[in-house]
């Protein structure tokens, strides 16, 4: 996205020249997908499509709040005295959340401020917008009003802005990848005890493809929270026997050993996903670190596999898209990444494949679904970041 369209539209909506501009990562999930709530790994990173903001000071105390990419909300204005959630700001109450919660924690912010924002993420399609306008939000204030909060308490706090003002029963992954990632690094995050290590993604001669079914994610919430549910249904079922915590706790044969315990045939199955996946994600580090990525595109694969057969939470269009990728030249593996339900998947494909491939899998998709998916390439970037304006205007 060009940088200086930002800028020219900050000026455009507010009569003004921005002060600053800042940008925010969306995120992906290597592998560990739907364990972040059940206790175990995932390995997440922050990628190079995500949020831009420009932004100025005011001297009265208005929050005035533009998105680009939903210009018919026009700019909803707020003031620093009452940031209580209202349905009928919607996309802001992001915004809004963050700055209420970093009020809350005793940090002062003593004026208003317009901000424009315009992100490249593609909308609804699972690569965390919530998160990266989360983070883009704490970083822009942490910076502005020289607050000097931790960056793992921004994280915590986007996360307390899903779960108590916005309202969504998320875990930690989003704002965590987002908000501590590294360029060309993903990040090994143990849920259960939040400890991580950053582990360097080296894929030689292939490049991650980010495949949007173009399907709006119209299940994912309410799926999302039954999977959840039945999750802890299994959970409490082999606590009956076992002093665990959560299904991250427990190894393959742990699990195989004591399946007994929970005797319901789709509980069973979404337990194995939750035990297999995390150990899944620990093999994967030791193959990336290894070199090895025709192992670590098989466990890639295998994950798809899961989520289709024991998670069940894949649908026909990323079924499809996955089916298809794994049938081309070039390609280490694929797999469904995010809620599930629509969005999208990854692959990791050859550089000189690339655009055979998205020929390839695009027509596949299009006689079998009927509309077409949109391909991305994603590069691993780093975390929330200011942009000098001095540096775009050149």
């Amino acid at each position: 996205m060009d940088t200086k369209e930002i800028l020219q539209g900050y000026q455009d909506i507010f009569n003004e020249t921005a002060e600053k501009l800042f940008f925010s990562p969306g995120r992906i999930n290597l592998i560990g997908e739907h364990t972040d709530y059940n206790g175990g790994n995932v390995f997440p990173c922050a990628i190079s499509l995500g949020t831009y903001a420009a932004f100025g000071n005011r001297d009265d105390k208005t929050i005035q709040m533009y998105s680009a990419n939903l210009p018919d909300t026009g700019i909803i204005s707020v003031t620093l005295d009452d940031l209580t959630y209202k349905k009928a700001d919607n996309w802001s109450n992001y915004l809004k959340g963050m700055i209420y919660l970093i009020q809350q924690a005793g940090y002062k912010i003593d004026h208003g401020f317009n901000i424009y924002v315009h992100g490249n993420l593609p909308d609804g399609a699972g690569l965390s917008s919530s998160a990266s306008i989360e983070l883009l939000m704490g970083n822009i204030l942490n910076d502005v009003f020289n607050l000097g909060i931790d960056q793992i308490d921004l994280v915590k706090m986007g996360q307390q802005n899903e779960n108590k003002y916005i309202g969504v029963n998320s875990g930690i992954m989003d704002e965590f990848a987002v908000g501590m990632g590294k360029k060309d690094q993903a990040i090994l995050l143990d849920t259960n005890t939040m400890e991580y290590h950053y582990a360097p993604v080296e894929l030689g001669d292939h490049v991650i493809v980010i495949m949007n079914t173009n399907k709006q994610r119209a299940l994912a919430d309410s799926k999302y929270n039954e999977r959840r549910s039945q999750c802890e249904q299994a959970l409490a079922l082999l606590q009956t026997k076992l002093n665990i915590k959560s299904l991250g706790e427990l190894s393959i044969d742990d699990f195989d050993r004591n399946s007994y315990l929970i005797n319901d045939d789709i509980l069973i199955r979404r337990a194995r996903h939750a035990v297999f996946e995390n150990q899944r994600t620990l093999k994967a580090i030791k193959y990336l670190k290894e070199n090895n990525l025709t192992e670590f595109g098989k466990l890639v694969n295998a994950s798809h596999i899961s989520l289709h057969y024991d998670y069940e939470v894949t649908g026909v269009e990323l079924d499809t898209l996955v089916e298809a990728a794994w049938q081309q030249d070039g390609v280490l593996g694929a797999r469904m990444v995010g809620a599930g339900f629509g969005g999208c998947a990854i692959a990791f494909v050859q550089k000189d494949q690339v655009e055979t491939f998205k020929q390839n899998v695009g027509q596949i998709y299009q006689e079998k679904i009927g509309y077409n998916a949109d391909f991305y390439i994603a590069e691993i970037a780093d975390g929330p970041s200011e942009i000098k304006i001095s540096e775009v205007e050149k």
